[in-house]
């Protein structure tokens, strides 16, 4: 029997930050009434995180991991999206910058025939907290540059926490072609021209100090996917045909 969520988290060299993030998703989830797996998506870790995943698994069997050698967290959320077995699949960033309980938002906007749920820190609804002003601006640089060359009616493409019915998964990632920082963009963008339909949801959001953006060399590497979106959409590649 088919779970009624996947969560799927990827995982570089996170030894230190996975046992706070698998304690409370534990703690949480087992006080909901819905079935729930969780998929680790170890990416080309270094360090104990995949030995730490793999223990995860074999003590609870709600968990389980996959190993994804080549770089790219895109390239780890899209093997984990197309292995969840869930009605609903949902990326989570082990720093649970939005705590975990915040899902709940999203659990009960599924009912309102949405394909996509995308939590957004922009917005009087929504809550940033501890955020630094430069930290700020340059999440306002990368969404003008976004509005500018893909999608200009979401205001915060970038938070890490997003929610998929299994149908849309699995008609979208497929058709995903990038695996850096511009794969949440190309997502909405298939999901967009497909005739999907996308929701934001405002959420309650932690700055975390160990953030690992770099302000120029991630604003670079963006413009450089947002220009593959609009190359890949004018092939036609995002209009049936399935990515290798």
């Amino acid at each position: 029997m088919n779970p009624d969520l996947s969560i799927i988290i990827p995982i570089h060299n996170e030894e230190r930050r996975l046992p706070l993030c698998m304690a409370r998703l534990m703690a949480y989830f087992q006080e909901q009434t819905y079935d729930t797996e969780i998929i680790l998506v170890e990416n080309g870790s270094q360090d104990q995180t995949g030995a730490l995943a793999e223990q995860y698994a074999e003590e609870n069997e709600q968990v389980r991991v996959l190993h994804v050698a080549e770089r790219g967290k895109g390239r780890a959320v899209r093997a984990g999206m197309l292995a969840a077995v869930g009605k609903w699949r949902f990326i989570c960033d082990v720093d649970l910058s939005m705590p975990i309980e915040e899902i709940e938002k999203f659990w009960v906007k599924r009912h309102e025939n949405y394909d996509v749920l995308i939590g957004t820190r922009e917005g009087a609804e929504a809550n940033r907290v501890g955020e630094p002003h430069y930290r700020h601006w340059m999440g306002r640089i990368a969404t003008a540059l976004i509005k500018c060359f893909a999608l200009s009616r979401f205001e915060d493409t970038q938070c890490g926490f997003k929610m998929f019915s299994a149908a849309a998964a699995a008609e979208l990632f497929p058709l995903q072609r990038l695996h850096g920082i511009g794969f949440d963009v190309e997502l909405l963008f298939i999901a967009l021209r497909r005739g999907h339909r996308v929701a934001e949801i405002p959420i309650t959001w932690y700055f975390d100090p160990d953030s690992r953006m770099h302000l120029v060399k991630d604003s670079l590497h963006l413009l450089k996917e947002l220009w593959l979106i609009r190359r890949h959409a004018r092939r036609g590649d995002y209009d049936g045909r399935v990515a290798e």
